[in-house]
């Protein structure tokens, strides 16, 4: 992938992000972000494109965007912990909310770390997808 050729990155979670783009299923607070995936975001990053982070996504936050970015995986307290643990700064957020870092240009929600069915978790998905086109 070319950043030129996107105007944003949405990264959706689940066991995909945590055990093939990351293994934070496995090293939690360690996590080593998979080398290609990582290069890519950070120049999307670097490049002051919008990135959206969901569900267990956002472990990798500071990894692509830096120190002390905003970020949300809901109100998981170990998990919370340890994104805090790797830098950035956890908001504790519903199912229905965004956690919006405009400054870094990250949006994240918790999908289905809080929510059970895609009628839980479509308002914050869908409130994620209207920030990122509008920090776009």
């Amino acid at each position: 992938a070319r950043v030129e050729d996107f105007d944003a990155l949405i990264v959706p979670g689940g066991f995909g992000a945590a055990k093939n783009l990351c293994d934070f299923a496995v090293k939690g607070a360690d996590l080593i972000v998979q080398k290609d995936f990582l290069a890519f975001a950070q120049a999307m990053h670097a490049a002051k494109k919008p990135i959206g982070l969901l569900c267990i996504a956002p472990t990798m936050a500071a990894a692509i965007c830096g120190k002390e970015v905003k970020a949300t995986i809901g109100n998981d307290q170990e998990i919370a912990a340890a994104i805090n643990a790797m830098g950035a700064l956890h908001c504790v957020c519903g199912v229905e909310e965004t956690c919006v870092d405009r400054e870094k240009k990250l949006v994240t929600t918790p999908a289905y770390m809080l929510g059970q069915t895609i009628a839980d978790v479509s308002v914050g998905i869908n409130k994620l997808v209207q920030e990122v086109l509008a920090l776009a």
